[in-house]
């Protein structure tokens, strides 16, 4: 081909690890450097990353990257990326701040989308409004509304920052990461700390967008089945507007400590009863940027073979150890161009951090010493070859994948192709292994390693009050400098600003946003190819599809076969076969048996409403995957832990029970919209219920509840365990679900039949579970900065009966009323909203919000918010985003799962199809439909907070005590 006049081409070469030819460009004018990656992935990846290193925590590199997606110089519109949420069919869509860089990535499998999603995201980098009331909304702001009023800080970065740091978790490696890194960018926190954040300046964040933001400091990449010759040309319409720069963006080398460091510090949180259990603790090392691909791909399976599964030698010693609940870290990152090191525990008393760390460090001493045995080494490279070659991704698109581990040395003046190669490295490695690499790697990159930094965190209960009335403090000292006329400005800058958040954007200016029509949408749903079947006794299907060499495999279990009170083992019964051993080997040896012979066997759940109210489809799930002459193997595996499982494990059973419950107790703050949702569904139907009884708070009481029994009645623990694979383990209630070429399956038929009949048979049960009793509204108070609000209700039992349409007039409403009153105007990190049409379940959801009330306010709000009219643009662009969400992109195993769950939940193509056209044809009435509904929970539904305990008891008593109230943490 003939490439481009404003490029030259520094490099091209065919790399068939990931069947792409690769080409490296630069752009003659400004210096911009270009990776194009030309191969057959129709889930085309556009990214464009600068170097961003900050020198203060203010988070002016996170702040910016939300403010430059807030209306550009050609789309001067106040959220183009709202709308392309809205209205893309985009597979892929966000920004995201490092510690170094800043990155853009978008990815669609429609080209004329694809187009339009480089388009607005180049203009927005390069060409970005950014005002100053786009940096005091994104940022930070004093807010006050009149001058008898208190001052506060508002932002939706600072809420964000301040639900972030609120996650024991993440504090401990913020504070691990800057005691490593003292005295260069990565000591800073990218992201921004809530303290600091009120000294950055609106001009100093022009300046760092004028500094960094420039063609001459940018790394672009395309991957995908796009014309390569196009992209040369879209890059060339920005750059060739920039006159070349020098850029000083280069990250120092952190000078190396003489010898090791120990920290200790506190985080807002709740004493342990009894013993205490409220600790944490890492031993944390700089490592030095790896040489070469072979270094990066050895820090990798070094991190793997220490602690990359439960028996992995340095995971087991701490786990044995009964020092802690659970491992933190996991070895070697890559983030960094000199990355870090970490390994560590939770759940422990502080007092035994010295005890944890000697561990560690004897541990690794151990092993450099004698060395790891031959089955830990196989099978973590057979891991890793197998997940190389298969590069499955799963919903993350494959290109972005590949632009991030480009950028691990690119970012840095390395060769940005190098990352995409393995055969060598891992030949290499192979041969090394025998030798001893691994052991004298461990000595290099540890224990003669005196760059270490131990951090030890513990709770302390008054350090969330003493951190808020630290910020009333802050505000206070600011109102006392403030003239009447200082606040009289505050006050109408406040006004200035919700005025413009509330201002509508000029129609003309939101037809700019590029976007595809009606007609450009796929009519037809997207159909999965399936032959459904009967072996030895149990339901059968298989899907003919290109899986390159591969066979996926998902062995359902139906769990009406148990009884409701079983249900809430089912996450620890499904790791014990896995990971308490066999009748013929222990947990360690069956878990380099698993490595050393396939690409993984995972245990999981599926529970639904099935369609038309036909009760609820609730499956355990065995999915693993081989190669085809490792399939008998696989089998052999499955047999072994499905018959003959160590369920009398105690110890073993112990650990992952402890690991569970401080899993999910790390999960709450985080992750605390997800269980405000499953703890609203829990009252509305009965898969609801289960799913809360299974993954939610629920969930979590019954953990606490069940260590105590380990350790009293274990014999009754151990009968039950029992009795849930005697009923469970039952051929006339599973399901085999083969994805594979046909060649392949026909291949491996005669071993499914035979495996399957040593498996037992038996009359089919089940059980109906009902919904569980639990209070109306509920205020569940954990030690966090932040809270996450939800209000839902069952649409059905409230008398509606919604069609696909009602997706579309959610989308709108979730990226116009919600984004503006939730997000913009209330500071939250995120609102929206939740409607599962199966079921009817609804929900409203807020993340990281500072506010409560005014929250459900705006839930309440949003049926009058639909009762206004829509325009057809806006109508266009919500079914555009809604028929996108409908067509994701899948990897083969994914498709062959999706097509089993719709079989077990009876969702046929005709009824996708019938759904696709509702969403196609949804017309301004379905918009008042929804608007009905949503009166009717304003009205009748049911409220669930999880957050800071003042501020839901403040909302209790200004609303008169509607939320009962407990304490989750």
């Amino acid at each position: 081909m003939t490439h481009h006049a404003a490029f030259d081409l520094v490099r091209e070469e065919t790399i068939p690890e990931v069947n792409s030819l690769a080409r490296h460009y630069r752009h003659r004018k400004t210096g911009a450097e270009v990776v194009s990656l030309v191969n057959d992935d129709e889930n085309k990846v556009f990214g464009i990353t600068f170097k961003t290193p900050p020198d203060d925590s203010t988070g002016i590199a996170h702040i910016l990257e939300h403010s430059v997606l807030c209306g550009s110089r050609k789309y001067p519109v106040k959220k183009p990326f709202v709308e392309l949420i809205k209205g893309s069919m985009h597979t892929f869509l966000n920004a995201m701040t490092f510690p170094d860089k800043t990155a853009y990535p978008v990815a669609s499998q429609n080209l004329a989308d694809f187009y339009n999603l480089v388009d607005v995201y180049l203009d927005s980098v390069f060409f970005p409004l950014i005002s100053e009331d786009t940096f005091r909304q994104e940022g930070w702001h004093y807010e006050i509304e009149d001058k008898d009023a208190p001052l506060t800080y508002k932002g939706v970065v600072f809420n964000e920052m301040k639900g972030a740091w609120s996650s024991p978790d993440a504090l401990m490696m913020k504070t691990a990461q800057q005691a490593l890194y003292p005295d260069i960018t990565y000591g800073k926190s990218s992201g921004g700390d809530p303290v600091v954040m009120p000294e950055l300046t609106y001009q100093k964040f022009k300046r760092f967008h004028e500094m960094f933001y420039h063609p001459s400091n940018a790394r672009a990449f395309f991957s995908g089945d796009d014309d390569p010759g196009r992209r040369l040309e879209i890059l060339d319409e920005y750059f060739s507007q920039f006159e070349p720069i020098e850029i000083d963006a280069q990250i120092a080398q952190q000078g190396r400590f003489n010898e090791p460091r120990r920290l200790e510090a506190t985080y807002a949180g709740t004493k342990s009863e009894g013993k205490a259990r409220d600790g944490m603790v890492t031993v944390n090392w700089m490592i030095e940027q790896p040489a070469d691909r072979e270094e990066t791909l050895a820090n990798g399976l070094l991190s793997y073979m220490l602690a990359g599964t439960p028996a992995a030698p340095l995971r087991k010693a701490l786990t044995d150890s009964g020092l802690g609940e659970g491992l933190m870290g996991g070895g070697i990152g890559m983030g960094l161009k000199q990355p870090m090191a970490t390994f560590g525990m939770k759940g422990i008393d502080p007092a035994d951090a010295g005890k944890v760390e000697a561990l560690i460090l004897s541990t690794l001493g151990d092993l450099s010493e004698k060395g790891f045995d031959r089955g830990t080494i196989e099978a973590a490279l057979n891991t890793f070859e197998f997940s190389l070659r298969e590069n499955n991704t799963g919903s993350f698109p494959r290109g972005i994948a590949l632009m991030f581990g480009a950028l691990g040395t690119w970012l840095h003046d390395g060769d940005p192709l190098e990352p995409l190669h393995f055969e060598a490295a891992l030949a290499s490695l192979k041969q090394k292994a025998q030798t001893g690499f691994f052991e004298k790697l461990i000595a290099r990159r540890f224990l003669d390693n005196t760059h270490r930094v131990t951090v030890t965190l513990s709770a302390d209960e008054g350090q969330g009050a003493r951190e808020e009335a630290a910020e009333a403090a802050r505000l206070a000292a600011v109102r006392q400098t403030m003239s009447e006329a200082d606040i009289e400005a505050a006050i109408e800058t406040t006004r200035t600003l919700k005025a413009l958040q509330e201002k509508e954007d000029d129609p003309a200016d939101l037809a700019r946003i590029p976007s595809l029509t009606r007609a450009d949408l796929p009519r037809e749903v997207r159909t999965v190819p399936i032959e459904r079947g009967e072996i030895a006794g149990a339901r059968l299907f298989t899907h003919d599809l290109p899986t390159l060499g591969i066979l996926y495999l998902d062995l359902g279990f139906d769990m009406h076969a148990l009884d409701a009170d079983l249900l809430p083992y089912m996450p620890l019964f499904g790791r014990s076969l896995l990971q308490t051993g066999t009748a013929k080997e222990d947990f360690v040896s069956l878990t380099q048996r698993i490595g050393r012979s396939t690409g993984g066997i995972a245990q999981h759940r599926g529970v639904s409403t099935r369609q038309g109210g036909d009760g609820t489809a609730a499956w355990f799930f065995l999915s693993g995957k081989a190669v085809p002459d490792k399939v008998p193997e696989l089998l052999s595996i499955l047999k072994d832990v499905i018959l003959t499982a160590r369920l009398d494990n105690r110890e073993r059973f112990r650990q992952m029970a402890l690991e569970e419950k401080a899993g999910l107790e790390a999960r709450l703050v985080p992750g605390g919209n997800g269980f405000v949702d499953l703890r609203l569904k829990s009252a509305l139907t009965e898969a609801g219920s289960i799913a809360e009884r299974m993954g939610g708070i629920g969930y979590l009481m019954f953990l606490r509840d069940l260590v105590k029994r380990i350790e009293d009645d274990w014999a009754g623990v151990q009968k039950t365990l029992e009795a849930i694979r005697d009923r469970l383990v039952n051929r006339a209630q599973m399901v085999v679900n083969v994805t594979a070429e046909d060649s392949i399956w026909r291949g491996a038929e005669a071993e499914f039949s035979a495996f399957l009949s040593d498996l037992p048979i038996g009359p089919a049960a089940s059980h109906d579970w009902g919904i569980g009793v639990s209070p109306l509204d509920e205020g569940l108070t954990i030690p966090a900065q932040v809270n996450y609000v939800g209000k839902g209700a069952n649409l059905k039992a409230l008398g509606f009966d919604l069609t696909g349409a009602a997706s579309v007039a959610l989308k709108y409403l979730n990226t116009t009323w919600l984004w503006d009153k939730v997000r913009v105007q209330g500071g939250a990190y995120g609102g929206s909203s939740r409607f599962d049409l199966v079921s009817g379940n609804f929900a409203f959801l807020s993340y990281r919000d500072p506010n409560l009330l005014k929250t459900l306010d705006a839930y309440d709000g949003s049926a009058a918010a639909l009762r206004q009219p829509v325009g057809e643009t806006e109508l266009t662009r919500s079914i555009i985003g809604v028929v996108g969400d409908m067509d994701p992109y899948q990897f083969p195993d994914a498709k062959g799962y999706s097509s089993m769950w719709r079989e077990l939940t009876g969702t046929t193509d005709l009824l996708r199809q019938q759904r696709r056209d509702e969403v196609l044809a949804t017309t301004g009435k379905d918009f008042l439909a929804l608007a009905d509904a949503l009166e009717a929970v304003a009205r009748e539904g049911r409220v669930v907070v999880m957050g800071n305990a003042a501020a839901i008891e403040k909302a209790n008593v200004e609303r008169g005590g509607f939320l009962r109230v407990s304490k989750v943490m």
